[in-house]
């Protein structure tokens, strides 16, 4: 036997078996049924920044669901973004405060929003809250994040929620199912172990002096993960809030789907090969658990490719078993199959049975299968500009 290669194969197994790890312990710290406090401390003043780019037809929807909760001492602001329809006076009609940006070279929801903490300057909220335009947050869930950033003095996190519409086909409940168990069991399982969680995007607070003096314009196809990053190597990492709520849905247009779900994906692959590392070692040298989790976290790819990386080291082990290599490493490489299928279920039974039917589970290798362009397209065509995902409710 080769020892490069038994290293080489060495290597990957046991990088493969850390990752799983890594899900494994996150889905079985999140999956008990420990009751969360909703208690609400005092809420300070806050702003609502929403970004929006061409949201004619729906960003009433969200505005009005913001309003419907905002105290008197709260602003609402929305930050219509190189917009070619009328959202901007769609917002205005709505009773949104609305201000325009117009700079077609510089596209993407991080330019919006720096534009927007750029407008607060001039008189700076304790708090800032971000929310998608195609977001619906839940009763009171935007007083809890104020409330809540205001008194830890770090970002916070609610718990972010995209859902396949009723009758959808298996693709995208299956989709939805992979979200609930990135968006909501793995970073409740961290906040269990008291270790901080990845921006999501929506739904985040800031008290001011956290954000107000970030860098925040950027056309990065995973702003939140690249902004969570950030802070975490400053010491501000998030903490996640599962009682506040914020929902949206998948798009109903196939090109949109794929166009969001390569974006979501190549962005976070991306990260993970040009940011996860250095956290790590920025976090195990001040000794910042909270960096290390979250470096370690980062590295957990999306679910399919993490299973196209199991059966890899699970092909890698029979080589080695073939070839009489160490007994360790075989059993290493197949213990990891099998905690793999250990997290999937234990997700699945949390949060996967009401998007997911136990006999459409079995067909998941068919799913994963589907994805390989995807992947394949991250080696050989990377996405790296900012696209829009159509918008239906």
């Amino acid at each position: 036997m080769s020892m490069v290669l038994l290293s080489i194969a060495a290597a990957f197994i046991v990088a493969v078996a850390l990752l799983v790890l890594v899900l494994l312990v996150e889905v079985v710290a999140g999956s008990g049924a420990r009751h969360e406090s909703r208690a609400v401390e005092d809420v300070p003043p806050y702003v609502v920044l929403v970004p929006a780019h061409d949201e004619a037809g729906t960003i009433q929807t969200t505005i009005a669901a913001v309003r419907a909760q905002l105290p008197a001492s709260a602003r609402l602001l929305v930050v219509a973004d190189n917009c070619s329809d009328t959202t901007a006076a769609e917002a205005r009609a709505a009773g949104a405060e609305v201000i325009e940006r117009h700079d077609a070279s510089l596209r993407g929801k991080g330019y919006a929003l720096a534009f927007g903490v750029r407008h607060l300057h001039s008189a700076p909220p304790p708090v800032l809250v971000m929310l998608d335009a195609d977001c619906i947050p839940a009763s009171g869930a935007l007083d809890l994040l104020a409330a809540r950033a205001a008194a830890t003095g770090r970002p916070v996190q609610a718990l972010d929620l995209l859902s396949a519409h009723p009758g959808s086909r298996l693709s995208l409940r299956m989709a939805s199912f992979a979200w609930a168990l990135k968006n909501q069991l793995r970073p409740l399982g961290l906040h269990r172990l008291g270790l901080p969680c990845q921006l999501m995007g929506t739904g985040m607070a800031f008290p001011w002096d956290c954000i107000g003096n970030v860098e925040l314009g950027s056309s990065h196809l995973t702003e939140d993960l690249q902004l969570g990053v950030k802070l975490a190597a400053a010491g501000r990492a998030a903490i996640f809030c599962r009682e506040a709520r914020v929902d949206s849905w998948f798009p109903q247009d196939g090109a949109a789907q794929r166009s969001q779900r390569k974006r979501w994906e190549h962005g976070h692959l991306a990260m993970i090969v040009s940011e996860a590392l250095p956290l790590l070692l920025r976090g195990c040298r001040s000794g910042n658990a909270g960096a290390i989790a979250l470096a370690l976290d980062l590295c957990v790819p999306p679910l399919a490719f993490l299973a196209l990386l199991v059966l890899v080291s699970c092909l890698a082990s029979a080589w080695v078993l073939a070839t009489g290599g160490p007994v360790l490493l075989v059993l290493l490489g197949f213990g990891t199959v099998l905690a793999f299928a250990a997290a999937v279920l234990l997700a699945w039974w949390r949060v996967g049975r009401s998007w997911v039917r136990w006999p459409e589970l079995l067909s998941s290798p068919l799913y994963v299968m589907k994805k390989l362009p995807l992947y394949a397209g991250f080696v050989v065509r990377r996405q790296t500009e900012w696209v829009r995902t159509g918008r239906q409710r």
